[in-house]
């Protein structure tokens, strides 16, 4: 459910600029439908190599844009011409539409927030589901998305476009539709028709803006598991989730112990950590310096694209990983008229990344999200890491990438640790040498999907068999 928000500006950057959104519907479950994209970093790919150009947009690695006419400057030739080029600001995005055939759930009631008393007068989750709900309502498996993804995971009637984890999900997948009932939900907070930043406020009748409330990893639970109680779900057959979305699960497993079967945790953590918050608050400082971004209250005004251009620049770099670079970027340049300008490949692919995004995703819920990853941390309100862990008491897949430099693996070998010393007798650890870094959760459809479809459709059969729970390791060398 979008809002209205940037009508002016035309840029040379991708255009997406659908009608106005209709009005807010107050029934429930009311299905958005219409055309969009999923607005995750990319379609998965069945094989690494092959299919890495999905993620994020293809990009080619040769991209030549037209060269700008080389200006004088005091009687030298500038050593800066993409510098001469017009300001990319735009195209001013209008949020609705950008992904549709989600259905809505809707709550009248207060939700309260766990920081600061944030109260949301009412509540938003956009939501998909692949599969049907069995007749004992025991096998749902719910995906927690990362940072910018959407509830479109995967394609289906009302929405044919590729979804984020499109390969991962469906009859015979990694999550299978033909044994599980599948959910995905768009985290309140983001702009994907939950509610979030760019919702209006029913008590205003204008956007949030910078009024949202801080959120943190426990609200998105609390606010999903509200959803499974309107879909008359008690007890989830797994929560699944990759980087945020692996933190997502972990707190569901915590919060939520009789409720939650088992869980799935990729490249996530117990707790954020200096490096990776140091990230997301450059990211941050970008878009807030940006002199559109105006408090946040850009809706009716400019829109602040350059600040979240560099953002997602920056959060490119960590995405991805230094080996894969190596391989697919090396030293090559874009061409040999040398400048201070882009030169090589890569600085070309990083520009690419920053501007096909910036008009995708909605700057405050970049913001929103961010520090709510940033705050997390298993341990709050317990006097250590193995107390809080205690909560997780059902059988849990840890998943680290020894190339990931957001989420690096030994934070995933601290947890399923951490784990273990706090009495959870089914851990299962899984370490791939994936060189895509931390996007390997969209791209490896061997590896992380057969440890999923492994881990989901094994404890069917021991549960059913009365199989004994063990801790086991795995590395894919």
């Amino acid at each position: 459910m979008f809002r209205k928000a940037f009508e002016r500006g035309v840029s040379a950057i991708a255009r997406n600029t659908p009608g106005r959104s209709e009005p807010r519907r107050r029934a429930h479950d009311a299905a958005v439908s219409g055309g969009g994209v999923s607005g995750s970093r990319g379609q998965a790919a069945a094989t690494p190599l092959a299919g890495e150009q999905a993620s994020r947009g293809q990009h080619s690695a040769a991209v030549t844009e037209p060269q700008p006419e080389t200006k004088m400057f005091r009687g030298h030739e500038t050593t800066f011409p993409c510098m001469m080029k017009k300001s990319l600001q735009g195209p001013d995005p209008t949020y609705q539409k950008v992904v549709s055939g989600y259905k809505l759930f809707q709550s009248d009631e207060p939700f309260h927030c766990e920081l600061n008393g944030g109260v949301l007068p009412e509540l938003d989750v956009a939501y998909e589901t692949w599969g049907r709900l069995n007749e004992a309502r025991s096998n749902a498996v719910i995906i927690h998305t990362g940072l910018s993804a959407n509830s479109h995971a995967r394609s289906h009637e009302e929405n044919p476009a590729p979804g984020w984890w499109e390969k991962f999900i469906g009859p015979g997948c990694a999550i299978d539709t033909n044994h599980f009932f599948v959910i995905c939900a768009n985290n309140i907070g983001g702009c994907y028709g939950s509610s979030g930043p760019s919702s209006k406020n029913p008590l205003t009748d204008q956007p949030y803006a910078t009024t949202f409330p801080i959120i943190t990893v426990a609200d998105m639970v609390n606010s999903q598991f509200m959803l499974l109680d309107h879909l008359g779900i008690q007890k989830l057959h797994a929560s699944v989730g990759p980087s945020l979305g692996g933190m997502i699960s972990l707190m569901a497993g915590a919060l939520y112990p009789d409720r939650v079967g088992r869980v799935v945790s990729i490249s996530a953590c117990a707790q954020s950590h200096p490096a990776s918050i140091a990230m997301r608050y450059l990211q941050r400082r970008c878009i807030m310096q940006d002199p559109h971004w105006n408090n946040g209250y850009y809706y009716d005004g400019k829109y602040p694209g350059q600040g979240m251009k560099m953002a997602r620049e920056i959060a490119t770099t960590t995405y991805r990983s230094g080996p894969e670079w190596e391989i697919r970027f090396s030293r090559k340049k874009i061409s040999g008229n040398i400048s201070l300008c882009p030169t090589f490949e890569i600085e070309s692919y990083i520009d690419y990344q920053g501007a096909q995004f910036m008009s995708k995703y909605d700057p405050n819920s970049l913001l929103y999200i961010s520090k709510a990853m940033d705050l997390f941390d298993i341990s709050d309100g317990y006097s250590s890491m193995v107390e809080g862990l205690q909560r997780v008491r059902c059988p849990i897949m840890v998943m680290g990438v020894q190339s990931d430099i957001l989420f690096p693996v030994w934070q995933q070998r601290e947890l399923a640790k951490l784990l273990h010393q706090a009495g959870n007798e089914a851990v299962t650890y899984f370490e791939l040498n994936s060189i895509f870094g931390h996007d390997t959760f969209l791209l490896d459809l061997n590896g992380v999907g057969t440890a999923i479809k492994g881990f989901l459709e094994t404890a069917v059969k021991e549960n059913g068999n009365g199989g004994k729970k063990q801790n086991k390791t795995h590395h894919f060398l």
